[in-house]
């Protein structure tokens, strides 16, 4: 029997959450039931509630420093839930991946150097490079036609002639992909390694999604792909995403290679970006030590989810075809059978089913034709949210 209950609605009213409340800035209308950004409709792990709830009752909340129990959590859950072992000199923490990704970027490379990204992916692989004065060149993944195995495959032959030619100083691996949710197989993480070393490319590979693996799915880590991707990579990770903690902004970092990771840990420590608040470190530990029980059944109710979008779309809007993910609570949704560019496709999603969805080109051109659904809520909502989709349509 479930200890926990996915199907409670989760009222969000008054926490100025940018999921619900910033739809008038993002979409241009407050009236849009929100399918948008990965940050799920649950309420948060009791067990992480009650260790904040109880810090919070203290009525001091001065300076503190991470306990060394913290960093153990992460080490023991790193080891446990993925067989990648780590320890504490490796180990440091970042406010959030997409600052960690560009601490890294500012670090490593100077205006004009070149960064290699694979769309459609996470838009911050683009907007952080670009608004930081690089030059973004391109690694599309190719769509795999079969019918068999991942959606997207990676180009590796590609991939070389762009690191041989292009001379690019960093590459941004999303693995679990996003917006596909592909788990990287571990020989293409280690060609891609391989290919980094030969070429001294440096590897940024944000592992977000890793905890949120679909269907016995084991994640593999870039670092456990091969021994040359302990040279080239930085690893991010967080409990953000897996337990719906994004507001914490606690997150951590691993990095291997002493001559990455010595001058770069001193950097972020002297800037005191590697320090974290009270509120990140405690509630990052209560979810490593206590939320795993919530996070096996919240991603069982993530399958179901998953399912039912599927056996919808099969039933009710066959234009539509949903890209089975491997990891996280988003479907890559590929309408292109309906026949709609991309402008009409937002609007029958916004204006006429009067929901938000990320469109698909948010992630490169290669995403025309898709959008991205959040399918991490009650399932009757999710329900509810097709059957506007279906009316939309008919």
């Amino acid at each position: 029997m479930a200890k926990y209950n996915f199907d409670v609605p989760c009222d969000r009213t008054g926490t100025n959450c940018m999921k619900f409340d910033c739809l008038k800035e993002n979409f241009g209308a407050d009236d849009l039931f929100p399918l948008w950004i990965a940050d799920m409709d649950f309420y948060v792990c009791p067990e992480i509630e009650q260790t904040l709830t109880q810090r919070f009752a203290h009525r001091v909340y001065g300076y503190t420093a991470a306990a060394d129990s913290y960093w153990q959590s992460i080490i023991e859950w790193l080891d446990h839930r993925h067989g990648l072992k780590t320890d504490r000199s490796e180990l440091t923490f970042v406010p959030g991946v997409v600052r960690g990704i560009a601490y890294a970027l500012n670090f490593f490379t100077k205006p004009g150097d070149k960064i290699v990204i694979q769309p459609p992916v996470y838009h911050p692989f683009r907007l952080v490079p670009e608004g930081n004065g690089r030059v973004i060149v391109e690694n599309p993944l190719i769509e795999n036609n079969t019918g068999e195995g991942s959606f997207y495959t990676m180009d590796l032959e590609g991939l070389e002639k762009i690191f041989a030619e292009e001379k690019p100083k960093m590459m941004i691996l999303c693995n679990p992909h996003n917006p596909a949710g592909i788990q990287w197989d571990a020989d293409t993480l280690a060609a891609v390694a391989r290919l980094a070393l030969k070429y001294g490319v440096i590897v940024i590979s944000d592992e977000i999604h890793s905890d949120l693996m679909l269907r016995h799915t084991r994640h593999v880590p870039f670092l456990l792909s091969c021994p040359e991707a302990a040279e080239v990579s930085i690893t991010f990770g967080a409990p953000s995403k897996t337990f719906n903690i994004a507001g914490l902004e606690s997150s951590w970092m691993i990095v291997r290679n002493p001559r990455l990771r010595e001058p770069f840990y001193k950097w972020m420590e002297v800037n005191e970006f590697s320090r974290p608040s009270f509120t990140a470190w405690m509630g990052a530990e209560a979810a490593y030590r206590h939320g795993e029980e919530w996070l096996d059944e919240m991603m069982d109710y993530i399958e179901e989810n998953v399912e039912a979008v599927e056996k919808y779309c099969a039933e009710n809007l066959p234009g539509i075809k949903p890209v089975r993910p491997e990891a996280s609570f988003l479907v890559w949704l590929d309408c292109r059978g309906l026949g709609l560019d991309q402008e009409k496709l937002v609007g029958l999603f916004e204006c006429k089913a009067h929901l938000a969805l990320n469109s698909g080109t948010m992630f490169g051109s290669q995403g025309a034709g898709f959008m991205r659904l959040n399918v991490g809520l009650p399932r009757r909502e999710l329900i509810k949210a097709l059957d506007c989709l279906k009316k939309a349509l008919s």
